[in-house]
This record gives C-alpha cells, structure tokens and sequence, in this order.
C-alpha cells in the first residue's frame, strides 16, 4: 500500500519532466558536494577549514539550481542563489588575488 502511494506521489512529482527532475537532482548533489568536502577538509586538519574546492562546489552547483530555477520558473530558488553567486565569486576572486601576491 505504501509503495503504490509513492510510487503515485513520485509520478505526479516527475509528471513526464524526467530529464528536469534529473537536473535539479543533480544540480543539489553538487551542491550538498560543498559540505562534505569542507567537512572531510576540516576532520583531516582537526579544526574547521574552508578548502578552495568548498567554493567551487558552492558556484557551481548555486549556478546549476538557478538554471533549474529558471527552467521551474521557481522564483524562490532564483532568488535564494542569485545573490549567493556574487559571493562565492567573489570569494575565488579574493582567493585568486591572494595567491597571486603571495606569489609575487
């Protein structure tokens, strides 16, 4: 009984968009890949740590959920990322220019 209900409830969700639903599926792994790599990074080094890959997961799959956004015309999510894309763009570029003077 229970699986009929889900297997319902998964169908009404999907509603022939497959390909959509597997996008955003995989726009939130990608993002939820940002925690996991900022808590493998902080269990190695015993203390909390922000890795450079942190930053990357987040642009990277903030700009995945704000095309699906924009596909879902779910304004919420675009709104929720939008912003957030300026500052973990902005976070590589301080990064950048950190290592570059460190450099020089």
């Amino acid at each position: 009984m229970i699986w009929t209900q889900l297997n319902q409830w998964w169908h009404a969700a999907v509603d022939g968009q497959e390909w959509l639903v597997l996008f955003g599926m995989s726009a939130q792994a990608m993002f939820m890949m940002r925690f996991v790599v900022q808590w493998i990074s902080s269990e190695r080094a015993r203390r909390s740590v922000m890795p450079v890959a942190f930053w990357w997961f987040s642009l990277g799959g903030g700009l995945l959920l704000t095309i699906y956004g924009f596909l879902k015309h779910e304004l919420v999510i675009i709104a929720g990322q939008l912003p957030a894309l300026i500052i973990y763009s902005r976070n590589l570029h301080l990064i950048r220019r950190e290592r570059r003077e460190a450099g020089a």
